[in-house]
């Protein structure tokens, strides 16, 4: 079994540039599905309980401003794999697949690029859109998630929303059976193993992405009359742009007023913390028995969301947003030798998860990439940082966020701004202020210039 030795390096805990190919230190990579900041670690919601995402948030570095590319999951989790923006790649809603696109076809994406340099690549679980298995990334391949595990007759099925994902409830069959479950003990199974060059193992795990299911247990723990609700302002938005309300009025799922009308608001909250549960158990599943393990002295960690999930905030359900609860994502960073229960305010982009990887690994860097290594962070939470988290939903509309506002611009050149520091729920829009008008020119300096057209197939 390959156990390596560490020294301190300087200020970044270890050098990794100077390790030889064979003692590069290996990677875990946990992506989480429609994951907000309902973690005990970001407090989010009063009733989150994710005591091993949590503990691994203590052990490393967590993001607490941290930003997806996209709130929609094919263009953001294509921009973490090829290291590019989806105003780049052109690829902005969840088709077409990156492969099948001439501009994009031939892109050496970040597992790829670890298995070019010789690093055993393996996956399990949802790691690309709709769960693609793509050869090139990795060697090995695990179980795939489905939606919508049928194993059990007594599906909650909501009555008249148009989609079958839109269920959710507890199912009675054994917690094996999930598909979580299977991703999380293929995975241990590989972390029992010998392996005898470096790894970039990848897991992802499905919940709680829609349906949300889950074993009872995880909803006894939240009796339905106990379950706190979001806060959501009646006229929240009366003061958004036309661009905004075109651009979330998203037919698929629910609306909010059919969740309160039909009384469903708070089963649907009560299911949604349940998944997460239930995928923390898996995660700590996983790093139990990582944690276990010899590979435990010398791999790099790193848990992320692909983006978060509105459950009424703003009178929205489901992503697809440019607002906070669709953007902001759990990210925590581990490294071997660091010290742990770091929390870097900084607002920061899943984007430099390559970068940092390849800086981390000792790679040969990459000047084709859009996002930037974090080791200075990751060195010190509270250094200088400039640059701001950047995400898109559809060409030529951004989101802006820095550490206390966010800005955004949609194609009309119509524009929200929000302070954090005192409207945390982004209800009022200071864009039409003009007190604020330097704020917004600073921040919209940062709108991508490149804003390609929707990508096509080849």
């Amino acid at each position: 079994m390959r156990i390596t030795l560490l020294i301190a390096c300087g200020i970044a805990g270890f050098c990794s540039a100077s390790l030889s190919a064979a003692d590069r230190p290996n990677v875990l990579l946990i992506a989480i599905d429609d994951l907000n900041d309902w973690t005990g670690c970001l407090g989010g919601h009063p009733q989150a309980d994710t005591p091993h995402i949590d503990a691994l948030a203590k052990q490393g570095t967590l993001f607490t401003n941290a930003h997806c590319q996209a709130p929609i999951c094919n263009p953001s989790r294509t921009s973490v794999m090829l290291g590019l923006r989806p105003s780049t790649t052109g690829i902005y809603q969840n088709r077409p697949w990156f492969r099948t696109t001439k501009r994009n076809r031939d892109r050496i994406t970040l597992p790829q690029y670890f298995r070019q340099h010789g690093y055993k690549t393996l996956t399990t679980g949802k790691i690309y859109h709709g769960s693609r298995v793509d050869e090139a990334s990795f060697e090995t391949v695990g179980p795939r998630p489905g939606q919508r595990l049928k194993i059990d007759d007594r599906l909650v099925q909501i009555r008249g929303t148009g989609s079958g994902l839109w269920d959710y409830g507890p199912q009675q069959y054994a917690e094996e059976n999930f598909s979580d479950f299977s991703d999380a003990s293929w995975a241990i199974t590989q972390l029992q193993r010998d392996h005898k060059r470096p790894f970039f193992l990848a897991v992802g795990f499905y919940r709680p992405h829609v349906p949300w299911y889950a074993p009872q247990r995880f909803f006894d723990t939240r009796p339905l009359a106990d379950v706190k609700l979001p806060l959501v302002k009646d006229d929240d938005r009366d003061d958004l742009p036309q661009a905004a309300i075109a651009l979330t009025n998203n037919p698929t799922p629910p609306s909010h007023q059919w969740f309160v009308e039909n009384m469903q608001w708070r089963a649907a909250v009560q299911a949604y913390l349940a998944s997460t549960s239930f995928t923390d158990a898996q995660v700590g599943r996983l790093l139990d028995v990582f944690n276990a393990s010899p590979y435990a002295k010398n791999t790099i960690i790193v848990l992320w969301s692909d983006h978060g999930f509105h459950l009424g905030e703003k009178q929205r359900w489901a992503k697809q947003s440019l607002w906070e609860r669709s953007t902001r994502v759990p990210f925590i960073i581990c490294r071997p030798g660091q010290s742990g229960g770091q929390r870097c305010s900084q607002a920061v982009e899943l984007l430099s998860i390559y970068p940092t990887l390849v800086k981390l690994c000792g790679l040969p860097a990459r000047d084709d990439l859009e996002g930037v290594d974090l080791s200075p962070l990751l060195a010190d939470p509270k250094a200088s940082w400039k640059r701001p988290a950047i995400s898109t939903y559809g060409r030529n509309n951004h989101a802006i966020r820095s550490e206390h506002f966010r800005y955004i611009r949609y194609a009309d050149g119509s524009q929200e701004l929000y302070d954090h520091r005192n409207d945390p729920q982004e209800w009022k829009n200071l864009a039409g202020d003009p007190a604020f008008a330097k704020t917004i020119a600073e921040h919209a300096k940062w709108l991508p210039q490149t804003n390609v057209a929707n990508a096509a197939k080849k």
